[in-house]
C-alpha cells in the first residue's frame, strides 16, 4: 500500500525540507525540466535498479501526469519500500524546475 499526494500538497512538503524525490520519466523528459535534486530513475529501469534504493528512506515518486509514478509506487510498495505517489505529476507542478 502506498500514499498519494496532490501536487499542491507535495509542493508544501517539498518547501518544508529535503525529500527523496524519484522522477520516473524517461531521461529526455527529465532533462526538459525536473524538481531540483530529484533523482531520475525511469520506470522501465526500475525492475533492474530498485535494489539500489534504501528501504529505510521515504521516496516521493513523480512523472508527467501521475500514471507512471503510480505504477512505480505499486511496484516499490509491494517490495517493502515506503513511497508516496505525486498525483498530477509535473503537469501540475508549480514549484521550481531545473533542466
Amino acid at each position: 500500500m502506498f500514499e498519494t499526494l496532490t501536487s499542491k500538497n507535495f509542493l508544501t512538503k517539498w518547501q518544508q525540507g529535503s525529500l527523496h524525490v524519484l522522477d520516473v520519466r524517461r531521461p529526455a523528459e527529465y532533462k526538459e525540466g525536473h524538481i531540483p535534486q530529484a533523482q531520475n530513475l525511469p520506470l522501465e529501469d526500475l525492475p533492474q535498479l530498485f535494489t539500489q534504493l534504501a528501504k529505510e528512506e521515504h521516496y516521493y515518486l513523480i512523472c508527467r501526469s501521475g500514471r507512471r509514478s503510480e505504477q512505480a509506487a505499486q511496484f516499490l510498495s509491494e517490495r517493502g519500500y515506503h513511497v508516496t505517489n505525486v498525483a498530477g505529476g509535473m503537469n501540475a507542478w508549480t514549484g521550481k524546475q531545473t533542466s
